[in-house]
């Protein structure tokens, strides 16, 4: 047995697990520093899992189905679990930014095993761009912070009291 054939993983490249992770620990970072949910271990892994499920299904394409039933069963799946992290407090929903955030995970993990990691990884830094920036909005304008969004910011100070 030779050096190469121990590390190979065909059909799956090493450089695109590789940007699968990395992708995950862009956007996880961002949400992990911020407290939120979907942090940097749960980020790598959609990414991970949904980019080996995408390239599975191209090898198998081949001898018998279409890979882009099992890209919707991916997405369907991932759908499942974004719904599992929203919750409906006080007559509001929360948490949907975190099933945003795992969804767009998941789409960034077909993108690198279809498109490709550099695509993929620009799309991780607009996801980043997106979380953040809404954020920085939201603390200049009150415009930002009505209905829904400013009863979860009077939640998020009552509960930060209770802990004082």
């Amino acid at each position: 047995m030779n050096l190469e054939s121990l590390f190979s993983i065909d059909p799956y490249r090493w450089s695109s697990i590789a940007t699968a992770i990395f992708c995950g620990v862009i956007v996880g970072l961002e949400r992990q520093l911020r407290g939120k949910p979907v942090g940097i271990r749960t980020s790598a892994l959609i990414v991970l899992g949904t980019y080996v499920f995408i390239a599975s299904s191209m090898f198998i394409a081949a001898e018998t189905t279409d890979p882009s039933r099992i890209i919707g069963q991916v997405i369907t799946g991932i759908g499942f679990l974004g719904a599992g992290v929203m919750l409906s407090k006080d007559g509001a929903v929360i948490g949907v930014t975190s099933a945003a955030t795992i969804w767009t995970l998941a789409a960034i993990g077909v993108c690198i095993a279809i498109i490709g990691s550099y695509v993929a990884i620009k799309l991780s830094f607009v996801v980043v761009a997106i979380l953040y920036g809404v954020d920085i909005l939201e603390g200049y304008s009150s415009n930002f912070t009505r209905g829904v969004h400013s009863k979860y910011s009077r939640w998020r100070k009552r509960d930060v009291n209770r802990e004082d």
